[in-house]
């Protein structure tokens, strides 16, 4: 296939969304494509020069802003959409085959369906968190689990007994939609696109995905498997799960090599400490003996729960590594650094994750389960003491729980503050059970020999699947409503 051959990425609001489709753009680079990745002007500033620079791979800005995510009520005539059939404009102006073959669009932007459909170029859906997420949506909908009862099971035909929705699943803090750009410049009337499902609800993704002709997950068979086969037998199209899409250095490390994170830091990130400094404390601490705790730029427990958070690694034994964003105050740790001495390391801003958990010191993650953290975790072979806060992270938690067996859940009930006691209860679970680490040695020893061989025989099935649909005219547009 000649590298003309180009293929649109159409990327979601914030960083969770832009860094996987970077990295799809580059191995679509590989099978011989041509891709332009499609940003909103405001995420302008996080393209990496190295990313811009190749030679097979275009940028496209469209309008965008950073306010909350949104739905489009007429995209063909709002600015975002009329910037996005510009571009298409000047390729089919070009007029040389094979011209664009499809675009693959993060489902957080599903408006752009109708534009790409204008230009009869055939949609690809991409979601960027998890099959299991996605899979336990679906099935906790189709089986009205909204009313699961204390003590109840309900199981999902087609999924794992052990990923039976129980009452604690249904058990959530009420958050408003995540924050980040949104996907498009107006509300659609009736809401939908943006924000997390309730428990037993709609999924918001399933209209945005309408009309694919197929759907492509940031996972992999190796952790994935019968939610991938679930989510092709319920959605009645081809599904793939070309990932996880971590940085390329994540993948060509060793397995028992440190991962430098410099390469993907961005720019205007500060931090209290140095790659070196985190390296120096980690190389003092014996083997799997440090506890990392972190949550995701976006959302985190709240100052109450932070506090219980001190005062549980204060009175633990356990040597840790906690990181503070910049979006915390920061108080709930004013004097801890001095009471603990050498057995914490407190980082103020960024911090380098990748790093910390390919390092042989790190024993045990406390996360709130964000896609891209659980996948790095368990890859690198560190058991998760889950403290999920919104959306999909409460099914990545039940992954790694239930399916994966390589962590715990720091509460049951997440829907009320989450106590010292529980932390450090949870703490020690972790960071002591020694079946879990064998167990998660046996998932990282899957990864160590680089991108999942699953994932790139599901590129390899992507790509036949696009190129003999374009041959025998088989790929049409869009698909049937679902």
């Amino acid at each position: 296939m000649s590298a003309t051959a180009e293929i649109f990425v159409v990327t979601g609001p914030g960083q969770g969304h832009l860094h996987p489709c970077m990295e799809l753009c580059l191995h679509l680079t590989r099978l011989g494509y041509f891709a332009t990745l499609v940003i909103p002007s405001h995420l302008s500033s996080a393209i990496p020069p190295s990313f811009s620079s190749n030679p097979l791979v275009a940028v496209a800005q469209i309008a965008g802003s950073s306010g909350p995510p949104m739905r489009v009520s007429d995209p063909l005539n709002q600015p975002a959409g009329r910037d996005l059939s510009a571009h298409l404009e000047k390729r089919a102006a070009g007029g040389e085959p094979p011209g664009v073959l499809c675009a693959v669009v993060d489902f957080q932007v599903g408006w752009t369906k109708e534009v790409f459909w204008k230009f009869d170029v055939p949609v690809v859906s991409f979601v960027t968190f998890s099959a299991c997420a996605a899979a336990m949506e679906l099935g906790a909908w189709k089986a009205q689990a909204s009313d699961v009862r204390p003590g109840e099971a309900r199981l999902i035909p087609g999924l794992p007994e052990e990923m039976a929705i129980v009452h604690y699943d249904l058990k959530r803090k009420p958050f408003g939609p995540p924050r980040g750009g949104p996907p498009g410049p107006g509300p659609k009337p009736g809401g939908g696109g943006g924000g997390p499902p309730k428990p037993g609800g709609r999924p918001p993704w399933v209209p945005e995905v309408e009309g694919s002709i197929g759907l492509m997950f940031n996972s992999c068979g190796d952790l994935e498997q019968p939610f991938l086969d679930y989510m092709g037998d319920q959605m009645k199209m081809p599904v793939w799960g070309i990932g996880p899409l971590l940085p390329e250095q994540y993948w060509k490390a060793p397995g028992g090599a440190l991962i430098s994170d410099r390469a993907i830091r961005q720019h205007g990130r500060e931090s209290s400490c140095t790659e070196d400094e985190v390296v120096q404390w980690l190389d003092g601490k014996p083997r799997r003996s440090v506890l990392y705790v972190a949550f995701g730029s976006e959302v985190g427990p709240d100052e109450e729960e932070l506090a219980q958070l001190a005062a549980a690694l204060e009175e633990s034994a356990r040597t840790f590594i906690w990181v503070i964003g910049s979006k915390s105050g920061g108080d709930f740790a004013d004097g801890m650094e001095g009471r603990v001495g050498d057995r914490g390391l407190i980082i103020r801003g960024w911090a380098p994750q990748l790093l910390i958990l390919s390092h042989p010191s790190t024993g045990g993650f406390l996360s709130h389960c964000g896609w891209s953290s659980t996948a790095e975790a368990v890859g690198r072979g560190v058991p998760i003491l889950a403290w999920p806060i919104r959306g999909d992270q409460h099914y990545n938690a039940k992954l790694v729980v239930s399916h994966l067996k390589v962590g715990y859940r720091v509460a049951e009930d997440l829907s009320q503050v989450v106590k010292k006691d529980e932390i450090a209860k949870g703490i020690e679970s972790l960071m002591s059970d020694e079946e879990m680490h064998e167990r998660a040695a046996s998932i990282k020893a899957k990864f160590e020999h680089g991108f999942p061989a699953s994932s790139r025989s599901a590129f390899e099935a992507f790509r036949d699947f696009i190129n003999q649909g374009l041959r025998t005219s088989s790929v049409s547009t869009r698909s049937l409503p679902m």
